[in-house]
């Protein structure tokens, strides 16, 4: 994604982890919602953090990027144990995002997409079932068959 001008960065309220530069996942949710715990669960299965709690989004070659602010580049807060240091991507673009506000109630749904700066992105809910980090991760990995 060189030679192109990017956006003035958005500043949101969210965690993004990748799995390499060209693959991230945005998640959103209110405080309290379980961002930093799915964001733990997904860098535990190889994922990296981009950024924990505030995230910087901007657009660039109709793609959304997104990295940390420089004062918590590197952190990601561990509920009941603390701030925990971690080697961050300095950036990356988001392919798929996960709202936390919104739970999933269909077994087999639809394909949902988000809007963020002009920029569609695919888009899950929470889930309730225990394999949403292992189905998130996979999503990204492969995408989504139906």
């Amino acid at each position: 994604m060189s030679g192109a001008e990017a956006t003035a960065p958005l500043n949101i309220h969210a965690s993004a982890v990748a799995l390499n530069p060209d693959c991230g996942v945005l998640i959103l949710g209110p405080s309290g919602a379980g961002k930093s715990a799915l964001a733990l669960e997904l860098m535990a299965f190889g994922a990296r953090l981009v950024a924990d709690d505030r995230v910087d989004l901007h657009v660039l070659e109709g793609g959304l990027m997104a990295s940390g602010p420089t004062a918590i580049a590197g952190q990601i807060e561990a509920r009941g144990i603390g701030i925990l240091a971690a080697e961050a991507l300095p950036s990356a673009q988001i392919v798929l995002a996960v709202d936390l506000s919104q739970e999933e109630t269909e077994r087999l749904p639809p394909a949902r997409q988000i809007e963020i700066g002009g920029v569609v992105i695919p888009l899950v809910l929470r889930l309730r079932s225990g394999h949403a980090a292992a189905g998130i991760l996979q999503y990204l990995k492969a995408g989504r068959v139906a």
